[in-house]
């Protein structure tokens, strides 16, 4: 039987891969990866039972374990939180930048599919396995990543990191199915603890929506007062810290316009953060870093579909690769809130074809 290592992280989804894998019979592996992050020592985080909506608590790694022992399966429990510290900081440094980080996709760039793939070949496991709603189709040259079923639940934006080497070895197993499907399937495996769980939070280690006071414990200088204005300078108001915001943030700028006003810029260095109107948001193309091919690099423009956030849609775009490793992105139609620090994903239909991150929004 080939053997997976399954990352297992306590909740409906992973658990459910184990079932999944274990009927397709395969030798499988549970993984449940500690990241520290376990509760009051940790500014900003709320892990009682009542207010749970993490994965990498004590009650997620006892969840894990006693699914592993229903499924008879092997389990371990190993130690990444200076892995998963490194992650935190990179979270505060985007802040302090004036960027808006994305540490799910570092997440599973840097640790789950770099540190999960390690410790696989350490057991001779040929695949590796997470319950991330996508999946991996042999295409005519080979691995393809793909979105996942339920367009609601899919994944694969934040997957666009992992390298190519590895697509190979990887298995979703509840990619092809609906949440529903998946918390069915659990309950008919006798998993009812777990079927009913809230899915996750999208940033683990804040769990409690507050991110500041993380931002704040890491980067106290970021608490520094600065002003609000408009484009033409005008000045609306104070602030006491950059990080309170967003590009295309609307509410919670503590000023009085008399009209809605949106974070267009925020500009670290004077601690000024740029308001004005929704159409100001508008960005015709923008500049990527690091993009990750999944794909031969293209050597010529090409057309694709680009997704620039989490919730976005993705729409037709042109992605022409840059010599440094980056790439210039022309949307057909304007986009708002083009956002640095977050991530551009380029797709062909549900293909994943690569993504990098973006630095920043061009306008003609």
């Amino acid at each position: 039987m080939p053997r997976v290592v399954l990352a297992m992280s306590g909740g409906v989804d992973s658990s459910a891969s184990a079932v999944l894998l274990k009927r397709q019979g395969y030798d499988v592996v549970g993984l449940f990866m500690r990241t520290g992050t376990h509760g009051h020592d940790q500014p900003g985080l709320d892990t009682r039972p009542d207010n749970k909506k993490g994965c990498c608590s004590a009650i997620d790694a006892g969840d894990a374990r006693r699914v592993a022992d229903r499924l008879d399966i092997p389990f371990y429990a190993l130690d990444f939180e200076a892995e998963f510290g490194k992650i935190i900081d990179y979270f505060a440094a985007e802040y302090a930048r004036g960027r808006t980080p994305n540490p799910c996709v570092v997440c599973n760039t840097w640790l789950k599919f770099g540190q999960l793939w390690t410790f696989a070949r350490k057991l001779s496991a040929e695949f590796i396995a997470t319950g991330h709603y996508a999946r991996v189709v042999n295409g005519p040259g080979g691995a393809e990543l793909h979105k996942g079923l339920d367009a609601d639940k899919d994944q694969s934006y934040v997957l666009h990191g992992i390298r190519r080497e590895v697509l190979p070895h990887l298995l979703f197993p509840v990619g092809g199915h609906t949440k529903p499907e998946i918390r069915e399937l659990a309950r008919e495996a006798g998993l009812g603890a777990v079927a009913e769980k809230p899915d996750s939070v999208e940033i683990c280690f804040v769990p409690s929506g507050n991110h500041v006071d993380v931002v704040r414990s890491r980067r106290p200088e970021v608490a520094a007062a600065g002003v609000i204005v408009e484009r033409d300078g005008t000045v609306l108001g104070e602030h006491d810290g950059i990080d309170r915001f967003t590009i295309g943030q609307r509410k919670g700028l503590g000023v009085a316009a008399g009209r809605k006003r949106f974070v267009l810029e925020i500009l670290p260095e004077s601690r000024t953060v740029v308001v004005g109107d929704p159409e100001d948001l508008l960005a015709t193309g923008l500049v990527a870093s690091q993009v990750n091919w999944l794909i031969d690099p293209p050597a010529e423009p090409l057309h694709c579909a680009a997704k620039i956030r989490y919730r976005h849609a993705g729409v037709p775009a042109t992605a022409t690769a840059t010599p440094d490793g980056g790439a210039v992105v022309t949307f057909d139609e304007a986009q708002p809130a083009v956002t640095p620090g977050q991530a551009v994903a380029f797709y062909d239909g549900t293909r994943v074809l690569g993504g990098g991150w973006i630095e920043r929004a061009t306008r003609e």
